[in-house]
């Protein structure tokens, strides 16, 4: 990749970085919804004697909830998504950084070229 197209490439990676973790605060607020629709079911049942029966029963409700299942594999996915999309971003930063430090050092090697040309008088 040409040096010059580096600091677009990087600004798109940040972007979906970005756009995952949008992503996953929707999954968070919708996983969010649907345990406060367990909490109320649980709250009005009058059987429940004590915490731990009621978390037992949350745990059950969320359990057979396909909606609440399907909501945390998405979840999971995003968040290995992200981890990648993030990966994929330092990348091309390190990438960036080996391609001005090459770009440097020719310089470096051309201006010493130079030098040594002055020297000898040619």
């Amino acid at each position: 990749m040409k040096i010059s197209r580096y600091p677009v490439a990087i600004a798109e990676a940040a972007q979906a970085v970005n756009a995952l973790e949008q992503r996953l605060t929707e999954l968070r607020l919708e996983l969010a919804r649907q345990e406060g629709k367990a909490d109320l079911v649980v709250a009005f049942e009058a059987g429940l004697k004590n915490d731990n029966q009621r978390k037992a029963r949350r745990f059950e409700l969320l359990d057979q909830d396909a909606e609440y299942q399907r909501l945390q594999q998405l979840q999971a996915q995003a968040i290995t998504d992200k981890s990648n999309a993030i990966a994929q971003l330092e990348y091309l930063r390190n990438q960036f950084g080996v391609a001005k430090l090459e770009v440097r050092w020719a310089i470096a090697e051309k201006l010493v070229g130079l030098e040594t040309r002055e020297l000898v008088g040619l």
